[in-house]
């Protein structure tokens, strides 16, 4: 039987490093992580005002920052995410957002998925009938593609190559596998690009399951650098489900 995953899980492989040079030092005040010191680097190189002549924390620096819009210094910190317990429906969703992104994705040519987990839609979770009917239909899907790739392993049984083989067998049968099927990608965005990601997939207009990553990708990026999201705000919305809205749009 396939397992059934009911909530994604976020992980943060990578975050900035940032390495101050001696020679332009910056006044700093207050608490900040690597990733809100680089921003504020680069933003007070603009104007060589390492010396802090406004006596602002790096919190204050970075609200101002985002305030006036002047998104472009986020650009320098970067973070890379895993994702699993995702739909390869919620992927296609993700990787449009393609300016200041990476993505590296689990390969179904490659990888047997013979024993795939499937991603519960959150709009049927917690309706039994609703969910027997599309577990039976995951299950159907499941055992069609082993099928498939079995009679295909046959059909190519001329091919010398048996890695070779197995991958021109799963590429064909992958054909049958829903999008509830799980998948694993690492992500990889600047602070700027993360922000117009959350601001769209985490509003409540967004796809279910793809909002429901997104809240989490906000709550962990919170922690990672507070000062550049913290003018997201988390709320329920109408559905019931979780949400959240920015103050400065489009930083």
């Amino acid at each position: 039987m396939p397992a059934y995953i009911h909530a994604p899980t976020v992980s943060v492989l990578a975050r900035p490093a940032f390495s101050e040079p001696p020679h332009l030092g910056v006044q700093w005040i207050g608490d900040s992580t690597d990733g809100e010191r680089l921003a504020e680097f680069a933003g007070r190189l603009c104007y060589m005002s390492q010396r802090n002549p406004a006596g602002r924390s790096t919190r204050d620096y970075l609200e101002n920052i985002k305030k006036q819009g002047h998104g472009s210094v986020l650009e320098h910190a970067n973070w890379s995410l895993l994702f699993e317990g995702v739909s390869r429906s919620l992927t296609h969703e993700l990787v449009r957002h393609r300016a200041g992104f990476a993505y590296s994705q689990l390969s179904q040519r490659y990888v047997d998925e013979s024993e795939a987990s499937f991603v519960v839609p959150p709009a049927i979770i917690g309706d039994t009938m609703l969910e027997t009917a599309w577990r039976e239909q995951m299950e159907g899907a499941q055992r069609s593609y082993v099928s498939l790739v079995e009679q295909l392993m046959g059909r190519y049984a001329w091919v010398a190559d048996k890695v070779h083989r197995r991958k021109m067998a799963r590429e064909a049968a992958r054909g049958v596998l829903p999008n509830s099927t799980e998948t694993k990608i690492v992500a990889t965005g600047n602070a700027r690009a993360w922000r117009t990601m959350l601001e769209l997939r985490a509003s409540e207009g967004a796809e279910l399951e793809i909002r429901r990553l997104a809240v989490a990708v906000l709550r962990s990026l919170v922690i990672e650098a507070p000062a550049l999201f913290s003018d997201f705000e988390l709320y329920t919305a109408a559905d019931r489900a979780e949400a959240a809205r920015v103050m400065y749009h489009k930083v």
